[in-house]
């Protein structure tokens, strides 16, 4: 191809990336800046173009710096990377969860209600657990929480582990249950729901159990802690599930490939904030909850503040306009 051919062919994308860069270098909000990597990485290849056939050294000088001015930028945007995650803990992610509301509540409601009734069910009825747990993992759970034995919250067979493996395991073990919670919901938001009632039955036999037995102390104390952050991901990672569910029972106008789209953008932003809170969770499971040396007291009064901190950060981060954009 002729240099002149060339050159009119994308001197327009040339004008408009030199407009942009502009713009960067002068700290202004620049409009099509979210293409900025895909046009810096189009004028690379105008400029290996340009070497490979001879071109001008003009020419070439040009897209040449242009090329290095726009590297500068691209870098130094990639630089905030961090400041955006920042203001997505601190602001984004709870005001997301307040603006999915709807979804949340109800998600929360399926989950939390399934565990406090059938909790009281199982207090009442102790050979209900039977009927959701096997015999064999209730014995596990009863040597887990022995208010006698030497470990708390754990196997026997894990019970030497040292902390750092059990925080990688409570991770592995949590993300699987969030992410099962989640993807399910592709099913119409049926796997969604059937899986946060059926985890809020199953903790809900344990704790009944636990607290029928005379366990209730040494199980409530050591959940309380963790349970703030790891309660509250499961009825999210619900709450994105559903959310992913209702764009293909109701996509309105738009098709149903183009609703779910759109949905799973927010979707994939709140199990960010889920895989956050779960971190949290197993990180508080290995290194606090399953100390034995504190006070019951200590450890409700702690799990207690645990709980205000989640409530107060979903229902008020993020609402001032000094928070980080």
């Amino acid at each position: 191809m002729k240099q002149s051919l060339f050159e009119n062919r994308h001197k327009a994308e040339w004008e408009q990336f030199a407009r942009l860069l502009e713009q960067l270098e002068h700290d202004r909000k620049a409009t099509g800046a979210g293409n900025f990597p895909r046009d810096y990485r189009r004028l690379c290849q105008h400029l290996a173009l340009a070497r490979e056939r001879g071109y001008s050294s003009f020419l070439i000088d040009s897209l040449q710096q242009q090329v290095l001015r726009g590297h500068q930028q691209l870098y130094r945007h990639r630089s905030h990377l961090g400041g955006n995650v920042l203001a997505f803990i601190l602001a984004g992610f709870p005001r997301l969860v307040r603006e999915q509301w709807r979804f949340v509540l109800v998600a929360s409601l399926l989950f939390f209600a399934s565990l406090a009734g059938f909790a009281l069910l199982v207090y009442l009825y102790p050979d209900l657990v039977y009927n959701l747990i096997p015999a064999r993992q209730v014995s596990e759970m009863q040597s887990m929480y022995d208010p006698v034995a030497g470990h708390l919250g754990r196997t026997a067979e894990r019970a030497a582990s040292e902390d750092w493996v059990m925080f990688g395991y409570y991770i592995m073990h949590n993300i699987g249950i969030a992410f099962q919670t989640f993807a399910s919901g592709l099913l119409f938001g049926l796997g969604s729901v059937f899986f946060l009632i059926l985890n809020g039955l199953k903790i809900g036999a344990v704790a009944g159990h636990l607290t029928y037995i005379g366990y209730g102390q040494t199980f409530w104390s050591f959940v309380i802690g963790h349970g703030a952050f790891e309660l509250s991901a499961i009825a999210l990672a619900g709450a994105a599930g559903l959310k992913l569910g209702w764009a293909l029972i109701a996509p309105g106008r738009l098709p149903r490939a183009e609703a779910l789209r759109l949905a799973a953008r927010k979707s994939v932003l709140l199990i960010c904030g889920v895989m956050l809170f779960l971190l949290i969770a197993a990180f508080i499971e290995a290194y606090w909850s399953s100390m034995t040396h504190p006070s019951h007291q200590t450890k409700y009064l702690v799990g207690a503040a645990l709980w205000l901190l989640v409530v107060v950060y979903l229902v008020f981060a993020g609402r001032h306009r000094h928070a980080p954009e």
